[in-house]
């Protein structure tokens, strides 16, 4: 890189205040990255090469400041900069904070999450896009390379905000092959809100599995991976891997990994995958899986989590798995022990796994408040004199009611605890939990 700017260098804002930059810290196709300090703080500064640095990415990039940040998430454009009478101009963004890491890192394994952190991650995915498509903005180039999230919460940021677009326009940038949906890989449509939810589904499968979802042996038949195998692999003969009625590309032995966490996830998150490329390969209007959707899954996956009595590794409560298999539950994916379930609560049409450290949430107890996972409403907590007895903590201001299974009632105040027990009931106020075995 020429590194445009130097250490030590004043820029000046739009808003008439001066940034300082502090050191490169890399660049990319468009520009160059810098640490800078702007109003005695740090932050980022993106600016642009010469041929980059065009008036039109100018207008789109005051557009951006002005309309303002669709979600925290979102490492937004804060203020554009510039040199005075020089050339070229940059905007300055949130620095990101080390504990993040780029989904290149997962997909190598070099950074290695919880399920449950990343159900939060793709819950989090799905709702910035869900913000973002709110406001008729579309990405345009939802990819691994502009997402970065925190291994241990799932907590996500999403990057390169720059070519961020009204849904409608003429982009500058069509996409990253392998994530662009079929029907811009054809040359049959530009980038709009519909090929968003595809690029969507595209880095939430590699984000679980690892692997490519068209990529299997189909990928293994070109001699070499170039552009025109690509766009015939991701466009015109693009099949899934597990496509249930086409076996033509199903993964080989050089995707083998894909193979080992397809079963591992419940039925209904591989059947919204199914749907995401099947009908979503050939219907963008009716076929594609909507955030909402998503956000609903990733949701219901971490509600699923039960943890192995033996190896302790993370595994999922199928419901679909334990009626096909005669009422039995699978076998510990990791170690093949049997599983013993925890208590469980249903709370109209879902089902939560009472672990030692689940908690309940707004999301759950309110059909008002869905997603709501902003404070704990309620926590499993073993009795401070028994250590062999558990139960749901009520952490509101308000009271709820248990009802045995005799039909006896008793009022569980604000810091008590329901006993967890088969046939109890809560009433949360807004809703009926049933806890079972």
């Amino acid at each position: 890189m020429n590194e445009l700017l130097k250490p030590g260098q004043d820029i000046r804002t739009n808003s008439g205040t001066m940034c300082r930059v502090d050191k490169f810290l890399g660049g990319g196709g468009q520009g160059e990255v810098y640490r800078a300090t702007w109003s005695g703080q740090p932050y980022a500064l993106k600016w642009y090469f010469a041929q980059t640095a065009t008036p039109k990415q100018f207008q789109a990039l005051q557009a951006l400041v002005d309309k303002g940040s669709p979600s925290p998430q979102f490492l937004w454009p804060m203020e554009l900069c510039s040199r005075g009478g020089a050339p070229g101009y940059g905007y300055l963004i949130r620095l990101r904070e080390p504990r993040y890491k780029g989904i290149v890192d997962l997909m190598v394994r070099r950074a290695e999450p919880t399920f449950r952190a990343l159900a939060s991650a793709g819950l989090q995915l799905a709702d910035c896009y869900l913000q973002l498509h709110a406001r008729g903005l579309c990405y345009c180039d939802i990819s691994y390379g502009n997402v970065f999230f925190d291994p241990q919460t799932g907590d996500v940021l999403i990057c390169d905000n720059d070519n961020v677009i009204v849904n409608g326009q003429t982009p500058e940038i069509a996409g990253t092959l392998g994530f662009m949906a079929p029907e811009i890989v054809t040359g049959s449509a530009l980038p709009s809100i519909e090929t968003d939810k595809y690029s969507l589904a595209v880095l939430l499968f590699l984000m679980f599995t690892l692997n490519h979802p068209l990529e299997g042996k189909k990928e293994s038949a070109f001699k070499a991976l170039d552009v025109p195998a690509k766009k015939v692999l991701y466009g015109a003969e693009a099949v899934f891997i597990f496509d249930p009625k086409d076996d033509s590309n199903r993964p080989d032995r050089h995707h083998a990994v894909v193979n080992n966490f397809w079963p591992i996830y419940p039925q209904f998150l591989r059947d919204l995958f199914i749907k995401a490329f099947t009908a979503g390969l050939k219907d963008a209007k009716h076929g594609r899986v909507t955030e909402n959707e998503w956000k609903t899954a990733m949701t219901r996956l971490r509600d699923s989590i039960v943890y192995c009595p033996r190896c302790t590794a993370e595994n999922f409560y199928d419901a679909d798995a334990i009626k096909t298999s005669g009422g039995k539950e699978l076998p510990c994916w990791s170690c093949k022990g049997a599983m013993a379930l925890p208590f469980r609560i249903r709370i109209a049409r879902t089902v939560t796994m009472l672990n030692h450290d689940t908690k309940l949430f707004p999301h759950h107890i309110d059909e008002q408040k869905l997603f709501d996972f902003s404070k704990p409403a309620a926590e499993v907590s073993r009795h401070p004199k028994d250590p062999s007895q558990w139960g749901l903590k009520n952490l509101t201001g308000e009271k709820w009611t248990m009802t045995v299974m005799d039909g006896a009632m008793k009022d569980i105040e604000p810091g008590r605890s329901v006993p967890l027990a088969p046939g109890v009931k809560i009433n949360f106020g807004k809703t009926v939990g049933e806890i079972a075995y």
